[in-house]
């Protein structure tokens, strides 16, 4: 019913990490350009950081994506969770590389395993990027384990490149004196920015239009200054924002998204930015009144529709 009523195909404001939602626009084009050039001259580390919600993940999945799909040039390894010991991640690189490394192997054994394995790439004109998310997750030792896998060279070019995607603890960790070594290793680095004013209007119609929007949703112009407000431009925030005042602008029957409808959203949003008198109580209250209000006439709905024809399903 809520795509029905704004014709949608699908939810535009999704928190999943869909790339077809890639937004390339100001830092986020910038930052993959730089990834692809970077990874084009063979670098062999290389650093993404960014605000919880500025859409680092997003951002590896598209470069990921891009990098299958140019076939042939490139084998990716992508470790979402990297708070591993340093054995489980070099079984776990060996895993992304189609090597069946058993699990009780030791360290020399696993390393010598994907030594061989990235020769054997190599030798096919073929370079292994692998993609760490979460970066600032990683334990001392297991960034040492990686630095040392890094290692693995022949005299014209690395064996492996490494892409850090992480918070901006990443950089205060990678200081630490014990993984210099690797610090020294990063020849690229960017930081993620949230999306500025101008930004934020063309990520909202961008979503539209990928979800199917015919053009009858609009978010009004003082709605977007609201959003802007309130997210502080991070994408995660705008989405969650955007999602609740689709939800009240459903509940109202209207396709347009007006100024209260976002700092009703942005009141009973944990970590959005308050906006004057609509964060309190009362806003918060409405905001679940109407959300219920939308439940109880969907069960309704329901109900009505199964006694006029029994029989059929819903």
């Amino acid at each position: 019913m809520y795509l029905e009523h704004y014709g949608l195909r699908e939810f535009p404001f999704s928190l999943t990490p869909d790339t077809s939602y890639f937004f390339a626009y100001g830092h986020y084009r910038d930052a993959f350009n730089t990834l692809l050039v970077a990874l084009q001259n063979g670098e062999g580390f290389i650093k993404v950081t960014g605000e919880v919600g500025t859409g680092k993940t997003l951002l590896c999945r598209k470069l990921l994506n891009h990098l299958e799909q140019k076939g042939g040039g490139f084998v990716t390894a992508y470790i979402p969770n990297p708070y591993l010991t340093p054995n489980a991640l070099l079984l776990a690189v060996a895993n992304e590389l189609g090597l069946d490394v058993p699990r009780n192997a030791g360290t020399h054994r696993a390393m010598e395993a994907l030594n061989n394995r990235l020769v054997e790439l190599n030798a096919d004109g073929t370079r292994v990027v692998l993609c760490i998310d979460e970066a600032q997750a990683m334990p001392d030792q297991t960034l040492e384990a990686l630095r040392l896998m890094t290692n693995l060279e022949t005299e014209k070019r690395k064996l492996l490149h490494v892409v850090l995607f992480g918070q901006p603890e990443l950089n205060a960790h990678l200081a630490k004196p014990s993984v210099r070594q690797l610090r020294q290793r990063i020849t690229f680095s960017y930081e993620l920015q949230p999306i500025d004013r101008a930004g934020l209007d063309a990520y909202i119609s961008h979503r539209l239009l990928v979800a199917g929007s015919n053009g009858e949703l609009r978010f009004e112009a003082r709605a977007l200054q609201a959003l802007y407000r309130g997210s502080g431009g991070i994408p995660r925030l705008i989405n969650i924002l955007a999602h609740k005042a689709l939800l009240l602008g459903y509940g109202q029957g209207t396709r347009q998204i007006k100024p209260e409808h976002v700092r009703l959203a942005i009141a009973d949003t944990e970590g959005a930015r308050p906006s004057g008198f609509w964060h309190n109580r009362r806003a918060s209250s409405w905001l679940i009144s109407t959300l219920l209000a939308l439940l109880f006439a969907l069960i309704t709905f329901i109900v009505l529709r199964s006694q006029s024809f029994p029989g059929v399903p819903l």
